[in-house]
């Protein structure tokens, strides 16, 4: 049952990212194509990122029992995957939140 607790959880965050996404326009909901170019231009990155880590034999996966054992690649687990899109997610949505605060500051109250 553990073994997908730490995937289940970073759906679960996804998910309310998402809802908040959708609530208050930020990034998918906004710009739909854009942002999901933006998005896998970020997971690409760092999925780039670890295959050139494991590649020179920097990055190992670990053992945990939260994690499922299921690889994408060798040593790379299918919660790598889970984690970098929520990563890059959650950073199109602050950016979007700080957006929307930013341009709320300039309005008149009148």
């Amino acid at each position: 049952m553990t073994a997908v607790l730490y995937g289940a959880a970073l759906l679960v965050a996804t998910g309310c990212m998402a809802l908040l996404d959708a609530r208050f326009r930020l990034v998918l909901w906004r710009e739909r194509r854009r942002s999901l170019v933006v998005l896998a231009i970020g997971i690409a990155f760092f999925l780039l990122w670890d295959v050139v880590a494991i590649a020179q034999d920097f990055y190992h996966r670990g053992d945990s029992e939260a994690m499922t054992g299921l690889l994408i690649a060798p040593e790379l687990p299918v919660e790598e995957l889970l984690f970098i899109t929520f990563l890059c997610y959650v950073t199109l949505v602050l950016r979007g939140l700080v957006a929307l605060s930013l341009d709320g500051v300039g309005r008149d109250p009148r």
